[in-house]
């Protein structure tokens, strides 16, 4: 039923978009609806991302946007439903935006796979340590094949311990089974038994335990209250000194100090980061460290992926202007 006390929704919804998006989404978007895009991706200052709110019906953020209980009181009472642009929506402060009635999407499950992918190029990459090879080659300096010369470590009959088990970590388990790998995993519920068969993966209910028994420990769950610095400088401690850690997942999840001192002291043999706990900041002692391949939050960087996303934002858009609950909406409650 239809909220007396509000506007009716707009068929063609004022679109504010805080970051450039692939053309064809852009495209997409200037057809339906009244379209602002940031035609230059410049990140939006805290006076533009305000100004944006209290101009628009529709605010389509991203993962670099941080919209917190200020910003949201403040914004007025035009912006009614705001259309995150990615699965993650830590950067949104959700109890702030059901106290305002506004709507709350994201884009989840089409990034799964490309996820996945950047992890296992991840999990292959530190201990085969394609970073300094390739280094090596651009540098001039390699002299050629020797059969002591950057010898590394296979993966195959390993101990991957996956931290956080949906949909991300599912895939990555079914990619790294393929490599030879044995599957140990830690998730607040446990998967069903097909499903553990099929991906031959073991549950520990204790995450203690499970790092102290693994070979390489990737992370998947999502950044929030209970997830915030999980891996933290005691739990660092738990880990083998032949630990590889790879993380494509949010970079609060790990302590980054902690981590870096356990790398600089011989306590972890190397990391994959594709997320950083100050991004875009890089911490200037991780890159003096040879034993870390760091890439630039690209895990879901396809051009597939990234229009999947674009178009799912203009079906909740488009459910949401129609007036029914758009598909992926995340907070329950409210219309």
């Amino acid at each position: 039923m239809a909220d007396p006390a509000r506007p009716p929704r707009p068929k063609r919804p004022r679109v504010i978009v805080t970051r450039r998006l692939p053309d064809p989404v852009t495209a997409r978007m200037g057809e339906l609806f009244d379209l602002v895009p940031n035609d230059d991706d410049h990140r939006f200052s805290q006076e533009e991302m305000a100004a944006a709110m209290a101009d628009c019906d529709v605010l389509v953020p991203t993962v670099t946007d941080v919209i917190d209980s200020e910003m949201i009181a403040a914004c007025g009472e035009r912006l009614r439903l705001i259309s995150n642009y990615g699965a993650g929506v830590n950067h949104i402060d959700l109890r702030a935006a059901r106290a305002q009635r506004i709507t709350v999407t994201n884009t989840p499950g089409v990034l799964t796979e490309d996820t996945a992918d950047m992890t296992m190029a991840l999990i292959l990459s530190v201990p085969r340590r394609l970073a300094e090879g390739e280094k090596l080659v651009r540098s001039g300096n390699w002299t050629g094949w020797s059969p002591c010369a950057m010898l590394g470590h296979r993966i195959g009959g390993k101990r991957l311990g996956i931290v956080g088990m949906g949909r991300i970590g599912q895939a990555v388990a079914a990619r790294a089974r393929a490599f030879g790998l044995s599957i140990h995993y830690h998730n607040r519920r446990r998967l069903p038994a097909v499903l553990e068969g099929q991906l031959a993966a073991t549950w520990h209910h204790d995450l203690d335990a499970m790092l102290r028994e693994i070979d390489i420990l990737t992370i998947h769950t999502p950044l929030n209250a209970d997830s915030n610095n999980l891996i933290d400088r005691r739990r660092i401690g738990l880990l083998q000194s032949h630990v590889y850690l790879i993380n494509a997942s949010r970079g609060g999840i790990v302590d980054e100090t902690a981590m870096i001192e356990a790398l600089e002291g011989g306590r972890l043999a190397g990391a994959g980061l594709d997320v950083w706990q100050f991004e875009p900041e890089i911490n200037p002692r991780l890159l003096a460290l040879p034993n870390v391949v760091m890439t630039p939050h690209m895990g879901s960087a396809t051009m597939e992926g990234r229009v999947a996303s674009g178009e799912k934002v203009i079906a909740n858009i488009r459910a949401w202007a129609d007036g029914h609950r758009p598909p992926d909406q995340v907070l329950e409650g409210w219309t």
